[in-house]
């Protein structure tokens, strides 16, 4: 009884996150034309909002190439990036990330043939860069199918008594077996309409979501 429980938790999770999907449609989240904008914005947005993160965005526009900003002296990154808060550690995160992509050839199509996990853990290991962040750069610049566990993610499928996990790590290594047969772009979305779903309902004690599952 208790494995049929358990194998049934990933299709119910998957029911959720399509009904989400159906009824807010897709975000066309981190789609800059200019990749390495969405790339560092991933930097930017932590202990951050939105906002703040798309005034540096714009403020950095100007020089968002990896040549650019890797040659700029770190003041004068730093100046660019003050309004994120936070900003001689996201300077030094950011110039860490150039490093290592420099360092990995510079070309995106250069790591499509790197296995997932060890392109996650090759993320996790540039300061600044953290298991979700890492799974986001995984999600949305390498385009592999893996599921951010973030807060909102957490909370949804504790609430709809689909799945109690605690950390990140928990709800990562428990959801492994949704992403199977998902492409990057289901992936995405889904992401995106958990946290979208997620900010519209924070505050609301008494919302029904019953819609969202059976």
């Amino acid at each position: 009884m208790e494995a049929d429980m358990a194998e049934s938790i990933p299709a119910q999770q998957r029911q959720v996150l399509d009904r989400l999907l159906q009824r807010l449609g897709p975000q066309n989240w981190w789609q800059n034309d200019n990749r390495l904008a969405d790339w560092i914005s991933m930097i930017l947005v932590q202990q951050t909002t939105g906002r703040n993160t798309e005034k540096v965005i714009a403020n950095m526009m100007p020089y968002m190439t990896v040549e650019q900003l890797a040659a700029m002296p770190t003041n004068e990154l730093e100046q660019l990036i003050r309004p994120s808060g936070f900003y001689r550690q996201k300077t030094r995160s950011i110039q860490a990330l150039l490093q290592w992509y420099q360092d990995h050839g510079a070309q995106l199509d250069s790591f499509k043939d790197v296995p997932t996990d060890e392109l996650r853990a090759s993320l996790l290991s540039i300061r600044g860069v953290g298991d979700e962040t890492a799974d986001d750069m995984l999600l949305y610049i390498f385009d592999r199918p893996v599921f951010v566990a973030d807060n909102y993610a957490r909370k949804l499928f504790a609430r709809l008594g689909v799945g109690d996990y605690k950390t990140y790590a928990a709800m990562k290594q428990a959801t492994t077996s949704l992403m199977d047969g998902i492409s990057a772009a289901t992936a995405q979305d889904w992401h995106a309409v958990i946290d979208e779903y997620g900010k519209s309902v924070r505050r609301q004690d008494d919302v029904d979501e019953s819609w969202l599952i059976v």
